[in-house]
């Protein structure tokens, strides 16, 4: 035997602003959400009214002009690194990422400047397994490729190869 559904109806005012009336559907929705549910009808609304407000701007003549954060470069993330590294060590934390960029980049001068290039050598100093002989393959490497070159950039680039190896042999 089948049940059968028992449909309520509804009725709606005849009038409402819409204004009223989102607020209410809001509220009528909100009292048996989930949190998560809550969460994503939030995130709804706040779309919803920031559309809204850009139309209203738009149709005030008022053009929206969205400027992005201006994130710091890699070069600069990796020099803080650095830089909270020798010192400040009680609050410096390792990061995966900038290990990594400073690894790949360290020969280059322009990425990384020489003030900064001292400071990766001691930081390089307590550097550990498979990094450690990465490294050092690497600035072989380096070595190699700079050898026939007569660019003073590419001689800069033995140089700290060459400053990186002997630190890293011992």
């Amino acid at each position: 035997m089948k049940k059968k559904k028992k449909k309520s109806k509804v009725e709606e005012p005849e009038e409402v602003l819409p204004e009223v009336q989102g607020e209410e559907e809001e509220e009528e929705d909100e009292e048996g959400l989930t949190p998560e549910e809550r969460r994503i009808l939030e995130r709804k609304i706040k779309k919803e009214r920031k559309k809204e407000e850009k139309q209203q701007m738009k149709e005030a003549g008022v053009s929206a002009q969205e400027t992005e954060p201006v994130k710091p470069s890699g070069s600069e993330m990796a020099q803080d690194y650095l830089t909270c590294w020798s010192k400040n060590r009680k609050d410096w934390r390792f990061q995966k990422t900038r290990q990594t960029w400073l690894l790949q980049h360290m020969f280059d001068s322009d990425k990384l400047p020489d003030e900064f290039f001292a400071v990766m050598l001691e930081y390089l100093d307590g550097l550990k397994g498979g990094a450690r002989e990465t490294t050092v393959k690497a600035a072989e490497s380096v070595i190699r490729d700079c050898e026939d070159s007569e660019d003073s950039a590419a001689a800069v680039k033995a140089g700290r190869a060459r400053e990186v190896i002997q630190l890293l042999s011992s």
